[in-house]
């Protein structure tokens, strides 16, 4: 059998497929967050009203939403960085929602929420 005959590349490329078909997935949207998760972002979203930040960080978050999951891999690169300044768990639990889709409009509503609260 030729090296590269038909059935061979044909062979060879579904094998390819199957290997990279979920390589860029990503979990559905709407999926629950756990108890922590929704403590952390709430935390977080209490921290941003508190200083008076929310309109900029409404827009940022608005701004850079397409790009959470480079953000997501960014925080894995420096997690031996910052884990001098944050806990570790609480790093990597970040990391972990920046990787899903839907976790800036949710703090982005959190925000809003709180807002619209203050007197």
């Amino acid at each position: 059998m030729a090296p590269f005959s038909k059935g061979f590349l044909a062979q060879r490329l579904s094998g390819l497929t199957a290997l990279v078909r979920h390589a860029f997935a990503v979990e559905p949207e709407g999926q629950p967050l756990s108890p922590e998760d929704v403590a952390l972002l709430e935390r977080v979203a209490a921290t941003v009203v508190e200083r008076g930040m929310a309109m900029p960080a409404i827009l940022f978050l608005e701004s850079v939403g397409p790009m959470s999951f480079l953000g997501s891999q960014a925080l894995h690169f420096f997690t031996p960085i910052l884990e001098v300044i944050f806990p570790q768990r609480d790093v990597e639990r970040v990391a972990q929602l920046l990787e899903r889709r839907d976790t800036l409009s949710r703090l982005t509503v959190l925000i809003e929420r709180r807002t619209s609260t203050l007197p």
